[in-house]
């Protein structure tokens, strides 16, 4: 059944050429070999008969360190001073140019030194850069941005995914537990700080008492 539906289209090309299109007469064989060229071609390589096989995209992969769909987590502002360039470094960085997305923040903090967004950026662009890993500088980028706005939600966010992807769990930990405490009940980020949370606590596992009371023999730990 494809092969009439192929030799129609065909048909309506050659059709379309020749009189629609007002080919000269001259010209008209050529432009007839080259539709019967193309059918030549899909009959040798054409299989129209095969079934289809849709390929399902590529599921993301869970985890408290994957990669976050909203970059901001509704916790910066969308325009604005910062948002430009936030915006070029974040072009760089999907471009695997982490250096440059890092200078293009530095530059950007040269005329908005204060902003809180352009800081905590910084921090991740850094991080980036370093493979991931939290790095003194993305560290100090972090607490420069905790410093101008204590309450803001964005720097220990990225504070402790960096820390997460770079390994250090307990300390991912800390940080996150602090910020879901003092998170307000609606907060847009706070669905996914508990779902990372949650992740990053069970690949922690239990975890030993902090302290073991007076006379009493701490646990065995089994080897």
């Amino acid at each position: 059944m494809i092969w009439l539906w192929v030799v129609l289209a065909a048909l309506l090309t050659i059709g379309g050429i020749f009189w629609l299109g007002k080919l000269p007469a001259a010209a008209r064989p050529l432009a007839g070999a080259a539709v019967m060229l193309g059918l030549a071609g899909y009959a040798l390589q054409g299989h129209p008969s095969l079934p289809g096989k849709p390929v399902a995209a590529p599921e993301e992969p869970e985890g408290f360190g994957e990669a976050i769909t909203d970059q901001r987590q509704g916790m910066s502002e969308r325009f604005g001073p910062a948002a430009q360039w936030l915006g070029m470094s974040d072009g760089f960085a999907r471009t695997g140019k982490t250096e440059l997305a890092a200078k293009t923040l530095e530059k950007g903090l040269e005329t908005y030194p204060d902003n809180v967004d352009l800081w905590v950026g910084l921090g991740n662009a850094l991080a980036a850069h370093g493979g991931g890993v939290m790095s003194p500088a993305a560290a100090l980028a972090f607490d420069e941005a905790a410093k101008r706005d204590p309450s803001h939600p964005a720097p220990p966010f990225f504070a402790g995914l960096a820390l997460a992807q770079g390994g250090d769990l307990k300390g991912a930990e800390a940080v996150w537990s602090d910020l879901l405490a003092r998170s307000p009940a609606d907060a847009p980020w706070r669905p996914d700080l508990e779902m990372r949370l949650a992740q990053l606590r069970q690949a922690l596992g239990p975890q030993l008492p902090a302290e073991t009371p007076a006379g009493v023999p701490a646990p065995d730990v089994p080897n």
